[in-house]
């Protein structure tokens, strides 16, 4: 799974992000990101986002937050290992993780922000994916019920 995203379709200058350190680096310097398991940003301008179970078309491509909320006490490294991790059982079929920015337009059936004017920010190699597991694994209790 390591190497190089092959179908990952980025604009010209994207940085390619290879640690789990450098996607908190850019998440903490930008005001709002988000992750994306898809073909990429170019793949992206020609489909809609749908829910799953009703078929409706969202307003907006179905994305997850990488920007830590305000009551987060840990390490960005932490929430960033947690989302991808929430999230890697996309990363198949040419399906990879890039981050974005633009306008939420609403949100999904599981609340999800459906993003819009979307800009692309980063593509993101499997191997972080790979590292973010072992982080996650090592620093939270997954599986355990909140309630």
């Amino acid at each position: 799974m390591n190497g190089e995203p092959r179908r990952l379709l980025m604009p010209p200058g994207a940085p390619l992000l290879g640690s789990l350190g450098e996607l908190a680096e850019l998440v903490e310097a930008l005001p709002a990101v988000y992750v994306r398991f898809s073909a990429g940003p170019e793949a992206d301008r020609t489909i809609v986002s749908r829910d799953h179970e009703s078929g409706c078309v969202l307003p907006g491509l179905s994305v997850n937050p990488m920007t830590p909320e305000p009551w987060w006490t840990r390490p960005v490294e932490h929430w960033a290992a947690r989302q991808l991790c929430q999230y890697a059982h996309l990363m198949v079929d040419g399906r990879l993780p890039w981050l974005l920015s633009g306008r939420v337009a609403g949100r999904g059936p599981d609340c999800e922000p459906l993003l819009v004017d979307v800009v692309p920010v980063a593509a993101i190699r499997p191997a972080v994916v790979e590292e973010a597991g072992a982080v996650y694994r090592r620093v939270f209790r997954p599986g355990a019920d909140g309630t």
